[in-house]
């Protein structure tokens, strides 16, 4: 009967596991009493190992603590947050409260390889940022410590300071794991851009040639994020910021090339009505680039040769080519004639650059700007990122209903610049948002506005863009659905191996009443019911009534839910559920309330309709 009840997992993936059964596939060989042969695998591999004495990386103290914390299942769920959301039942945007690292491990198991941009702007590691506390046991215990690490005065107890002893470490053991994790998240063709200063740039990207592939580096780009000098400063005055760039596979990225600006489309015209379209005239000449040699008559018969330390751009037979074809303006005398490049023949775009001037791409004052006209001056202070910089990075990698990322949200930025972008271009890019409710002190500008938590300041800039966005008419999804990290609302789920005697104890006692939590709502276990089994965070989720029995139905009836504990279904009424004909069958375990010949029944009938039959 088991192989026709599919049980709902507990936690996470195991990376650890799924990594050793893929070894398995692809050489069994290597497995020995359900162990990877480490001393095989290298005999396989031959020269294509790496000699472990001498080898190049990046090391740092608790390395190998940071990757069990990436690899460690967890069995924390994500809360639906109705009254935080906006337009619940139709956005495919999504807002999440909570520690990135959990959420990280929570998207894996839909979001795998499924978003195509990833933007972070991480913690910089200036010695007052704050920097992530793992524990590398259960991280949400972690996340749930920390939202109360501040004093009265609402100054952060957990900063990095450079007097510590491990500060570089610290600070790569936090973002070794969530990048590691942000990896398996992109599609094939995808992108990952992480905002970053001359603190740990280094560090950052020799990190990130481990986790990605060093051919997979994209560019380091420059962010012009001031323009004036500061004259305190004590050795040089830092105008810039890096983008550190890396593709899932650089041979696949799918780069997009940019839009050109007014003054670049202006330029050409079509004074002539040349059959060809808009020109504009370029010069015949370059300074000791080309060899050309040659001279030229002009209509007129005046033969030009070519000016001294500079030669023709064009081979002569090229040059006769463009003369056939009208392509050439002559001028009068004995002025050097111009080229037509027509704008059919260049590209449909610009090459992106790895500078991005504030002219293009904004700087600090007009990402301070953004902020203070949406939610009222000093609000949000903490060098939040223009939209424009945002802009410039998801017009090379996205489009269509592309998903991007940002863990790191802050202020919205990156939710910001999605939404305007889709309301100009008329794209349906989705946005995923994730931002620890970090404290806010209590004498801040944000503090007297009524916002206590970061991620309150996040949501709030969402709804302001969405008011802005509508009143202009522009179309587009300005919704999300806002979740909050949570513990596991099955208590038969929340107990690890490690657990002392009398938690255990408790624990079993605690499993003779129900194995789902007595506050968790049914929008709450039907959340980790699909997450833990592999849906997005957007399914379309409606009540419906079967027989007398309330389930919810997702995917107009794809798949029908039924978890009400307290109240045991009729083999009747689960047969008249079994004809609505759905796909798969979610039925709470406590709600057999232990009656083992309904469930083989339902079993039984689930399979004569090839129905999924699937319990919690």
């Amino acid at each position: 009967m088991s192989e026709e009840i599919h049980e709902t997992p507990s936690a996470t993936p195991n990376f650890q596991t799924e990594l050793a059964a893929q070894l398995a596939e692809l050489m069994p060989e290597v497995i020995a009493d359900g162990k990877v042969d480490v001393e095989k695998l290298k005999e396989l591999l031959d020269g294509d190992a790496a000699d472990t004495s001498e080898r190049f990386g990046l090391i740092w103290p608790d390395k190998k603590r940071a990757l069990r914390a990436a690899q460690t299942p967890t069995t924390a769920t994500l809360r639906p947050d109705f009254e935080n959301s906006k337009d619940w039942d139709t956005t495919k945007n999504v807002f999440i409260e909570g520690d990135n690292l959990e959420v990280l491990k929570i998207l894996q198991k839909h979001y795998h390889a499924k978003i195509k941009m990833i933007y972070i702007d991480p913690p910089y590691n200036t010695g007052k940022d704050f920097v992530y506390p793992d524990n590398y046991k259960e991280g949400l215990d972690t996340y749930l410590e920390w939202t109360r690490q501040v004093n009265e005065e609402g100054k952060k107890l957990s900063t990095n300071a450079d007097t510590e002893g491990r500060y570089h470490s610290n600070w790569l053991n936090m973002m070794y794991p969530r990048l590691k994790l942000a990896r398996n998240l992109l599609t094939e063709d995808g992108a990952i851009f992480v905002s970053i200063d001359d603190n740990e740039v280094d560090s950052l990207v020799r990190l990130m040639k481990e986790l990605f592939g060093e051919s997979n580096h994209l560019a380091n780009l420059a962010w012009e994020k001031v323009h004036t000098r500061k004259n305190s400063s004590k050795y040089f005055s830092s105008q810039h910021e890096y983008i550190v760039a890396f593709a899932k596979r650089k041979e696949s990225w799918d780069r997009h090339l940019l839009p050109r600006d007014g003054a670049a489309a202006d330029a050409y015209k079509n004074p002539d009505n040349d059959p060809k379209g808009p020109w504009k005239l370029d010069p015949v000449t370059a300074h000791n680039f080309y060899s050309a040699d040659y001279a030229i008559t002009k209509p007129d018969g005046t033969i030009l040769k070519r000016p001294k330390d500079r030669y023709w751009v064009f081979s002569e037979a090229s040059w006769n080519a463009k003369v056939a074809e009208g392509a050439v303006v002559w001028g009068a005398g004995d002025s050097l004639p111009m080229v037509k490049r027509y704008l059919s023949e260049v590209q449909s775009g610009l090459v992106p650059v790895t500078l991005l001037s504030r002219k293009v791409a904004g700087d600090t004052a007009t990402a301070k700007r953004e902020v203070d006209d949406l939610l009222g001056a000093g609000v949000f202070v903490d060098y939040p990122k223009p939209t424009k910089l945002i802009r410039q990075l998801l017009l090379t990698t996205t489009s269509a209903d592309d998903i991007v990322l940002d863990f790191f949200a802050g202020s919205a930025t990156t939710a910001h610049a999605v939404m305007a972008l889709n309301a100009e271009d008329g794209a349906r890019r989705r946005v995923i948002q994730v931002q620890l409710p970090e404290p806010l002190a209590t004498q801040s500008e944000a503090w007297s506005a009524g916002f206590r938590t970061i991620a309150d300041i996040s949501r709030a800039r969402i709804d302001e863009v969405e008011r802005a966005l509508a009143e202009s008419g522009g179309p587009g999804d300005f919704g999300y659905r806002a979740y909050m990290l949570a513990d596991t609302n099955f208590s038969k789920w929340k107990v690890s191996s490690d657990v002392d005697r009398n938690q255990l104890e408790q624990h079993l006692f605690d499993l003779r009443e129900s194995s789902s939590a007595d506050d968790a709502s049914a929008d709450d276990l039907l959340s980790e019911i699909l997450l833990k089994q592999g849906y997005s965070l957007t399914e379309q989720i409606a009540p419906v009534d079967v027989a007398g029995l309330n389930l919810r139905s997702v995917g107009d009836g794809i798949v029908l839910a039924y978890l009400n504990e307290h109240v045991k279904p009729a083999l009747e009424q689960l047969r008249a559920v079994a004809d609505e004909d759905p796909q798969r069958l979610i039925v709470l375990e406590d709600a057999f309330q232990g009656d083992d010949q309904l469930k083989t029944n339902l079993a039984q009938l689930c399979k004569s309709k090839g129905i999924e039959l699937w319990t919690a």
